[in-house]
């Protein structure tokens, strides 16, 4: 039986939920366990976020959700409490720091440890980069990056003095390379790798998975926005033909159980992770002509 161990900041730590066996090559992971914790969720109203908040519910996992729809942020707290779990919500809007600050305000006001962020607030983007007015860029950026930022860093002292925080971070597959009428929602996704990965490597009490998905079949693609902020209000034939999105948040829990770092979910077009990693030239083609809708 061998353990592994890592070096991490400088000191030796054995990593004792992992152990393989020689004999019959088994690899043993021992899971966390979210029953009876507490998850906060960022855009939980539809989509990926609602999903995964249904699917820690199913675990047991008492919920924090927020979103910008609150009739659906409801539906989304009646399907959860159905699992007889605790479920609060309170929307934000995640333009607006003070918006943010009123929902930490709101979640601290339970004394309760967050033991679980899901960062999963965002929003697409369907317009060339010199189509799109700066504007909008930045509210990509904002809703994207840099409300996820400031979010957790709202909760650094919480985090600071826990035994173990597990920290979601949903990206997409546009945050592992360039893709046509994306360029600010690529821009955003790509931070959220670089500062989220750089945490994971500072502080030990942390785990950050990074979801990935590819195309999920929700609605991301009717509030993408246009190069003038307005919504692009179209379904796209490949969104629509995507991974069914409670398929997806049963891969994204079970990645978050086991501290995965990375995990792709999605169909045939995680390919191109692949392929823009292993054979670059080839991607600069292929990319030009995927159809972007």
């Amino acid at each position: 039986m061998l353990y592994f161990c890592v070096r991490k900041n400088g000191t030796s730590r054995k990593k004792t939920h992992v152990r393989v066996s020689l004999r019959d090559s088994t690899t043993y992971i021992i899971m966390i366990n979210f029953k009876d914790k507490y998850a906060l969720v960022t855009g939980a109203s539809s989509g990926i976020g609602a999903a995964i908040a249904k699917q820690l519910s199913k675990e047991g996992c008492n919920l924090f959700l927020t979103g910008v729809n609150k009739n659906r942020l409801e539906e989304t707290k009646k399907s959860c409490e159905a699992s007889g779990v605790k479920v609060f919500t309170k929307e934000c809007n995640f333009e607006e720091y003070s918006s943010i600050d009123d929902f930490v305000q709101f979640v601290k006001s339970y004394n309760t440890n967050i033991d679980l962020f899901v960062l999963n607030a965002g929003i697409s983007q369907r317009a060339k980069a010199f189509e799109t007015d700066f504007e909008t860029d930045k509210k990509i950026m904002q809703i994207n990056y840099w409300s996820a930022v400031y979010l957790i860093k709202k909760f650094k002292d919480e985090i600071l003095k826990s035994k173990h925080t597990s920290i979601s971070v949903t990206t997409s597959l546009a945050g592992l390379f360039g893709f046509p009428l994306r360029t600010s929602y690529c821009s955003s996704k790509h931070a959220l790798f670089g500062f989220f990965e750089s945490m994971d490597l500072e502080y030990d009490n942390v785990s950050v998975t990074f979801l990935i998905p590819g195309r999920i079949n929700t609605d991301i693609s009717k509030s993408a926005l246009l190069g003038d902020g307005q919504r692009y209000d179209k379904m796209d034939p490949g969104q629509a033909n995507g991974l069914d999105v409670d398929k997806a948040a049963k891969v994204a829990v079970k990645a978050i159980k086991k501290k995965k770092h990375r995990k792709l979910i999605g169909k045939y077009e995680l390919l191109m992770a692949h392929i823009n990693r292993y054979l670059p030239s080839l991607y600069y083609i292929l990319s030009k002509h995927i159809s972007p809708t």
